[in-house]
């Protein structure tokens, strides 16, 4: 990027960033699914980011201690970098891969590039690209097309606008933040399936507002996905004290989540990989880890969730009941629910309506939750907000030692900006969702408090519509106004044709 008298400017934007970023998915389409390509690219963007944080270090370095070709600068060097967090080996760099750009077996030169990176940081990065290979025939093509789409990914990221030093980019967020926004593009590319891996920001952030994390606690979220939910509810804390930790069964979405961790310097998060329903990870002595914060947008009402395995499950999380085959939702909850602390624990989850009103084995979950008193509130949510899908969504909050027994309902589905493909919530939005949740108020055709009694009268249907009235009076119609207007229109008319019809006959008609 130059300026008006050739020289390059201070900082780049994150437009430009992701302009650049998106470009560069030009080499995969129409050869290579968007669920595969979006691996290649955002690997090769954390490649770039720690390549060029590690050249910004040395810079810095050699300014301080000098010329690195002195034995005793590049020693002192050499220790300093040592201590970073994290190590990127010489041949590892993006420059280097660029350099070897034209190698016969250039996927083969990435592919052992990204070992070495994990070996020289198991702590933070092992097995994060065990799922990713820049060698395969089956997904990139054969040796010709394949080094071919190789070296014109490289070439798009050595675009020099695309400099991602802090101090060009000013702020490590801007680097999270493309991250995201690949994330997010891809996932509106990948249809029904983008659920898995990406949760709206607006969504993330509305629901880390509600659940409201403090310094010094632990954040869960068992779906994780990329991680964008678990890392909005890091940031609400407002410092570094705190805690992360996640479970996602997708092994590419995994490695996503652990590098987006890595992008945001949240080096202490525990990320685990696995079914969180069948095979739990987040333990402590063979016993579910215990949270202050639980969240999560699991998939929708997902099928074959392990419902066979559940009756004998080792931690007894559906002793309310056993969800149905099909319908996962409630195993997600009861997970949850039997992962927060007895003194401040606190759930925020992305549901589908039917969870509020389905009968049979859910129903009688619901009830119990309800009964104990750990539903706190329900938040309904516009139409067509996930990528996907446009049915509207939920999200529900529950809460350990609630000190009254009703049920805050909030429905702010009416309340949106339309958007090309997704529909979205602005700062407003939130803000009224958010006041009005910590209000707990009455607010006419939005919010109502229902006391438990009145829960039970309509047996435990949650069904929002039952609760806030959003219906509007039309406006009262005069018939006889409407008629003089009609007889009005009748004598325009009357008259029009009596024009027309001396036109015609003008015409020869």
């Amino acid at each position: 990027m130059a300026n008006g008298n050739g020289k390059q400017s201070e900082t780049v934007s994150q437009a430009e960033i992701n302009g650049i970023l998106w470009k560069a998915c030009d080499t995969f389409r129409g050869t290579v699914d968007p669920s595969e390509y979006k691996n290649y690219i955002l690997v090769m963007l954390f490649v770039k980011y720690i390549s060029d944080v590690w050249q910004d270090h040395y810079d810095a370095l050699v300014a301080e201690y000098g010329d690195p070709n002195s034995k005793a600068a590049r020693e002192r060097i050499e220790r300093r970098l040592k201590r970073e967090r994290f190590v990127l080996p010489a041949q590892c760099t993006f420059q280097s891969l660029y350099d070897q750009r034209n190698a016969a077996n250039i996927g083969e030169v990435i592919n052992e590039a990204l070992d070495a990176v994990e070996d020289a940081n198991k702590e933070k990065l092992e097995g994060v690209f065990r799922n990713i290979d820049f060698n395969s025939e089956s997904t990139l093509g054969q040796t010709r097309e394949r080094n071919v789409r190789l070296k014109s990914l490289l070439e798009d990221f050595s675009d020099p606008k695309l400099d991602l030093r802090p101090s060009r980019v000013g702020n490590l967020d801007v680097i999270g933040d493309a991250y995201e926004y690949l994330i997010g593009r891809f996932a509106s590319n990948a249809g029904k399936k983008a659920g898995e891996f990406y949760t709206p920001p607006e969504v993330s952030e509305l629901i880390a507002r509600l659940v409201d994390p403090q310094p010094g606690e632990r954040i869960c979220d068992p779906a994780c996905g990329s991680g964008s939910l678990l890392i909005k509810c890091g940031q609400k804390v407002g410092s570094n004290d705190f805690s992360l930790y996640g479970q996602e069964n997708n092994g590419s979405t995994w490695a996503l989540a652990k590098m987006n961790m890595f992008l945001h310097a949240m080096d202490n998060a525990r990320i685990e990989w696995g079914d969180t329903i069948r095979n739990p990870r987040l333990l402590s002595d063979d016993r579910l880890m215990r949270f202050e914060v639980v969240v999560a947008n699991p998939p929708f009402s997902l099928d074959k969730w392990g419902q066979e395995e559940a009756g004998a499950d080792h931690h007894n999380r559906f002793h309310r009941g056993i969800p149905p085959k099909s319908k996962g939702d409630f195993a997600f909850i009861s997970h949850m629910v039997e992962t927060i602390t007895e003194d401040s624990g606190r759930v925020g989850v992305v549901v589908p309506h039917g969870v509020l009103f389905r009968g049979s084995t859910e129903g009688k979950i619901r009830k119990k939750l309800i009964e104990e008193n750990l539903l706190d509130a329900v938040v309904g949510l516009p139409a067509n907000l996930f990528y996907g899908t446009g049915i509207p969504a939920a999200i529900l909050v529950f809460r350990k030692n609630k000190p009254t027994r009703d049920v805050l309902f909030i429905d702010a589905s009416r309340e949106f900006e339309d958007g090309k493909n997704q529909n979205r919530l602005n700062e407003e939005h939130l803000a009224k969702v958010v006041k009005t949740y910590t209000d707990r108020e009455n607010v006419d055709k939005y919010a109502y408090v229902a006391d438990f009694d009145e829960i039970k009268e309509n047996d435990f249907n949650l069904n929002i519509p039952r609760y806030v009235d959003t219906f509007e009076e039309e406006e009262e119609i005069d018939i006889r106004v409407v008629q003089e207007e009609i007889d009005e229109l009748d004598t325009e008319l009357a008259q029009v044709q009596e024009q027309m019809q001396g036109y015609l006959k003008e015409l020869g008609w």
